[in-house]
């Protein structure tokens, strides 16, 4: 009987692997792009070339360490151990990696960053430069360092335990203190529900150093350890490199067994109920947990598994997305469906958020919609438009492999490293997907749902406000037992029409054809005076973006709109288009890559959308309509305002929502074309008035210019252009904006405003507006001073006071309604601190009028500026933004006259006499939120 079942199995594997082509009990193998070693001491390293972006690479050091490793004395200690790897090292004292670097336009958090998790700590150099000689060395040496040469200096931790402090203080927000309430019931009796990443503040401010000490012996080690290069690097002189250096490494005498962390067991079902003051939604989980199979070799049966995985997913989100269309939706947002949790662990989760005090409803609901695909599974129809969109998906990465940058290998060769998921490549995977893909029948995917819910291992959190009435345990299991045991009909598929447009269109002819050069594009203007601007680009091979615009925008519209204004861009996507509402319009788009947007901002209105070259033509479609055949749909409507409605009644209770409506408020100078979001805005959002907004908004596409940059060629894209923008509506109106009169506060503005917040916390917010000419040395001078203000920023008060986890700082410059600059500095700190620490900020600026910039700052900053120009110029978006600007604004900014020369010829000079004449008079906004009592 034994050997019988051995020759039905080779003869199933034998079958499966003629009717595939892929033996699906095999080994994925790993993508013959990677070089791949492991040194004796048990480093594991990875090199791959690649150009995306040109000149660059990319360099990873993986830890197979993380939180889940230390002991209660140690909580907290393998994310502090992170920072500390940028504070000294035994190449690079101090920091020494973040100046070396930096000069070279690898800006920190940016391009040079790291993370700690549960299970992992992984750090990264990224968009390092290679064509300066030694930088790959330079980075390789940092990797070494960070391998097992932590200087761990007793000064440099002190330091570094106020920064965590406050990094502990900024992430401290209800759902923080939500998911440390739910997280140690889901994993119940397992070392997760133990530790928390950041970590016990006191470990934080008072460990001892040699604590930390201890854990970076016993942990950081090679056997744990891989290293990942990825760029426009020579891979075999890199191998040797990495040899060379990395073998000198000793391994840890007597290592600590790394354990395995696992997850008890249980038959009952548990129950939590998590709530905080300041969370603002009532949220239904359930998890139902199995173990998987990271840490082992994946198979392509394996593979095969992830896609029914992801098939199904898909299916049961387009269900939801149906339930929430029409009628008024039993709960604000909801999904059902499988994915990974935690290292070594899957879940079938079932999430819904509910309307306020109808947890009831929104459970039943959910649970139904899981009930129904565990009894009865999917249809033929959707599982066929899943596999269709699926495919797609894999054909776009497919055609853009180029694309795929250095960071995401990346971040593929540590999940490799850390739990083994497979790295074939994109040639090989998609060359598998398209042979195994239409092997997959409706019937095992919906196998599924009776394998993956069920009543072990599951547990109910329930989470949100303090004030509102959620459901108890004995309520939330019985609303399970009940739905177990309902009548509930099968799932009917509603099959979409054969074609977005069946009537003939007019179209008309190119009239004027003007050639751009130093853009190599043309424009066209149409018989209808719809003006195109097209450029071809193939640095993304499977690309074409389209945009447009025209003046006006909803500033035509008086005050009593605004809400119905700001709103219709969203509600418009919500209604679908032509004959079709949203759902069926997805139907119909089925193995398309297509996305467009209306957009009705202030001053203009227009499109926003990107596709393939093949799906060119179905944009162009929906262009059409969107002008031509808008939809109007009340009852979808009236779906998405009971949701949105839904979302917004607790969020008075968001410390953050309350901070940025302020901030908007105050910024504004209260004009009352300035509205909150709250219950008040949305009842005051009209059906009618959005139809009579859009419609005026959206016609006259005499008066619109379309910008297409992609991979087409111009002959397809003018015939396009003819065939569907030339046959939109011309209204022979000329139309421009109107200014409102929107402006900040005059001279300095100053407020100490108290919030309502659970962990004591001071927000500051510094804000300076002045007139300044719009030109393109100035656009270039505000982004210096902006870097060399965020270098002396995370200097100062980062560094040396300890006093936030990160200053956010952005500028920005605008030409209409009146030419404006504006710097924005903000960031979290100690109540007790906000003054002092604000101080610095007016003291930096200060210094940078008074000194100058150092030449440090300036020349990191100017390097970062020209590094980054220099890969955005290999980008489809680059031409797109850059036609845009020119039209708009009047500048050609894709010239290197107007922006590699400028940068070129900057001085410290300018930087200096640009800071004087911005911040010279300029109106200042100084706000603080601090706790209120």
């Amino acid at each position: 009987m034994k050997q019988q079942l051995v020759m039905l199995f080779l003869l199933f594997s034998l079958a499966v692997t003629a009717k595939t082509g892929f033996d699906l009990n095999s080994v994925v193998p790993e993508s013959p792009e990677i070089r791949k070693g492991v040194l004796e001491n048990g480093l594991t390293y990875y090199i791959r070339h690649n150009q995306e972006p040109k000149n660059r690479a990319s360099f990873y050091i993986i830890q197979n360490v993380g939180a889940l490793l230390e002991e209660d004395n140690q909580n907290g200690l393998a994310h502090f151990l992170e920072h500390m790897a940028f504070n000294g090292t035994e190449n690079f004292d101090g920091k020494g990696i973040l100046n070396t670097l930096e000069k070279h336009g690898v800006a920190f958090g940016r391009n040079i960053n790291a993370y700690t998790s549960f299970n992992e700590t992984v750090y990264n150099l990224s968009e390092v430069p290679t064509t300066h000689e030694g930088l790959v060395d330079t980075c390789l040496l940092v990797l070494h360092d960070w391998s097992d040469f932590l200087q761990l200096k007793e000064e440099e931790i002190d330091l570094e335990r106020g920064v965590i402090s406050e990094e502990w203080r900024t992430r401290r927000n209800a759902n923080f203190r939500l998911f440390n309430q739910w997280l140690p019931v889901v994993m119940k009796g397992s070392k997760w529900a133990e530790r928390d990443i950041i970590g016990d503040t006191t470990v934080i401010k008072y460990h001892d150093p040699a604590t930390l000490r201890q854990f970076y012996h016993d942990w950081y080690r090679t056997d744990l350890q891989a290293i990942a290069i990825v760029g426009d690097v020579d891979v075999d002189a890199v191998e040797q490199k990495v040899k060379a250096l990395f073998s000198s490494i000793e391994p840890v005498e007597n290592p600590k067994e790394r354990p395995d962390f696992r997850i008890p067991d249980h038959e009952e079902t548990y129950y939590v109920l998590a709530t905080d003051d300041e969370a603002t939604q009532s949220q239904i989980n359930i998890y139902i947990l199995d173990e998987n199979k990271d840490g082992q070799e994946k198979t392509y049966a394996d593979l095969r598994d992830a896609y029914i995985t992801s098939l199904y997913n898909s299916m049961t989100s387009m269900r939801i997305q149906e339930l929430l269309q029409t009628g008024t939706p039993p709960f604000v947002s909801g999904a059902t469906r499988r994915g990974g949790l935690v290292r070594g662990y899957d879940a079938y989760s079932i999430s819904v958020t509910a309307n306020s005090n109808e947890e009831a409803k929104a459970l039943e609901a959910i649970m139904t919609e899981t009930e129904r695909v565990k009894r009865y599974g999917f249809v033929e129809s959707e599982l066929e438009r899943a596999k269709t969109n699926f495919l797609t998906r894999f054909e776009n990465q497919y055609n853009e492999r180029d694309k795929i940058s250095n960071d995401r290998y990346a971040r593929e060769y540590a999940q490799n490293y850390l739990v083994k998921e497979p790295v074939p490549g994109i040639e090989l995977e998609y060359e598998f997907a398209k042979e195994v893909i239409p092997t997959i029948t409706v019937e095992e995917v919906s196998a599924k749902a009776k394998e993956w819910i069920k009543p072990e291992n599951r547990t109910i959190v329930i989470t949100g406000p303090t004030d509102v009435e959620h459901l108890s345990e004995e309520e939330a299991k019985g609303i399970i037992t009940k739905v177990e045991t309902m009548d509930i009909a099968p799932y009917e598929d509603q099959v979409a029409a054969a074609s977005l447009i069946s009537e003939e269109l007019p179209g008309s002819k190119v009239k004027q054809t003007k050639r751009l050069d130093a853009f190599d594009a043309v424009e066209w203007t149409l018989d209808n005076n719809v003006k195109v601007i097209f450029r071809h680009a193939d640095y993304e091979k499977d690309n074409v973006s389209l945009m447009a615009y025209s003046l006006g925008g909803t500033s035509l519209w008086d005050n009593q709109y605004v809400p119905s204004a700001n709103m219709a861009s969203t509600f418009m996507e919500a209604y679908g288009v032509g004959d079709f509402d949203a759902i069926s319009l997805q139907k119909m788009l089925t193995g398309k890559k297509v996305s467009l947007s209306p957009t009705l901002g202030s001053l203009t209105e227009g499109f926003s959308g990107s596709t393939t070259p093949k799906d060119f033509e179905t944009m162009m479609q929906l262009t059409y309509l969107y002008f031509e055949k808008p939809r109007f749909d009340e009852e979808a409507h009236n779906a998405l305002m009971s949701r949105y409605l839904a979302f917004v009644a607790n969020m008075e209770k968001d410390p953050q929502k309350i901070m940025r409506d302020s901030l908007s408020f105050i910024f504004a100078d209260y004009n009352p074309r300035v509205r909150t979001m709250n219950t008040q805005y949305l009842q005051d959002v009209d059906f009618e008035e959005i139809q009579q907004i859009y419609k005026d908004r959206i016609q006259d596409a005499g008066d619109f210019t379309f910008f297409i940059v992609g991979n087409i060629e111009e002959e397809t894209a003018l015939a396009m252009a003819e065939k569907y923008l030339g046959s939109l509506t011309d209204s022979d109106r000329e139309e421009n904006w109107k200014d409102r009169g929107v402006r900040s506060p005059e001279g300095k503005t100053e407020k100490v405003i108290p919030v309502p917040l659970t962990t004591p916390k001071a927000n500051v917010n510094v804000r300076y507006e002045n007139d300044v000419e719009y030109t393109q040395k100035n656009l270039l001078a505000m982004k210096i001073l902006e870097g060399i203000l965020d270098l002396r920023y995370t200097e100062t008060i980062r560094e040396d006071e300890g006093g936030t986890y990160g200053v956010g700082i952005g500028s920005g410059m605008s030409k209409y309604p009146l030419s404006k600059g504006t710097m924005r500095i903000l960031f979290d700190c100690d109540p007790a601190r906000a003054d002092q620490l604000k101080s610095i900020v007016y003291r930096e600026i200060d210094k940078v009028i008074t000194e100058g910039p150092t030449d440090v700052d300036f020349d990191k900053t100017i390097k970062n500026l020209q590094k980054d120009r220099e890969q955005s110029r290999e980008h489809n978006g680059f031409w797109m933004s850059s036609l845009y600007n020119y039209y708009f604004n009047g500048i050609n900014s894709a010239d290197p006259a107007n922006y590699e020369e400028i940068l070129q010829n900057m001085t410290q000079k300018d930087i200096q006499e640009f800071a004087a004449r911005f911040f010279d008079d300029a109106d200042l906004i100084d706000v603080v939120f601090v706790p209120s009592e």
